[in-house]
């Protein structure tokens, strides 16, 4: 017996087709409707974060950095590089390494990325000093069984080791 493939392996990934109506006459083959098909794409898409750079720089570092303007003081948590305030220019800070929870959702939906792990908890933490909040996970406490008692609760901020320069490069657990 010979050791030549004859067949193929057979998956589930990619359009799996079980039968395609074929007329009868292959004179109406013309006739027959487009076949359409839905498969995934996949690209490699080149991105620039710009005025952002600087927080993602601090996430590879450990540091977690917000802004504060030069003109009326205003300081946020999430960068923005001009105050919503007054309009006037921002300035790079290190944000305190300790935070609160203000408030927080548990998701039992997500993105592809976060749907193994649902259910998982978005929380808005807040720091002395800042006039905004930023927006992060929370992990440490059981999205299973949520609390009132977490508001107010003290967190601290954790760093991957090895930085994807993602926003999920950072998220917060119990100080």
């Amino acid at each position: 017996m010979s050791d030549i493939k004859t067949t193929q392996e057979e998956t589930l990934d990619g359009t799996v087709v079980y039968t395609l109506p074929l007329p009868q006459d292959l004179k109406d083959l013309d006739k027959m409707a487009p076949i359409v098909i839905k498969q995934p794409y996949a690209i490699n898409y080149l991105h620039s974060y710009g005025q952002d750079s600087p927080f993602f720089a601090g996430l590879s570092n450990k540091k977690l950095l917000g802004t504060r303007c030069k003109d009326c003081g205003h300081t946020y948590a999430t960068p923005k590089l001009a105050c919503q305030e007054c309009g006037g220019d921002c300035e790079w800070i290190e944000l305190p390494n300790e935070g609160r929870i203000h408030s927080f959702t548990v998701c039992h939906f997500g993105s592809e990325e976060f749907l193994p792990e649902c259910p998982y908890i978005l929380a808005l933490i807040e720091f002395e000093g800042v006039d905004s909040l930023f927006l992060s996970r929370l992990m440490g406490v059981d999205p299973d069984n949520p609390g009132m008692d977490w508001v107010g609760m003290k967190v601290k901020p954790k760093f991957k080791r090895l930085s994807k320069l993602k926003p999920t490069d950072v998220w917060f657990i119990p100080a």
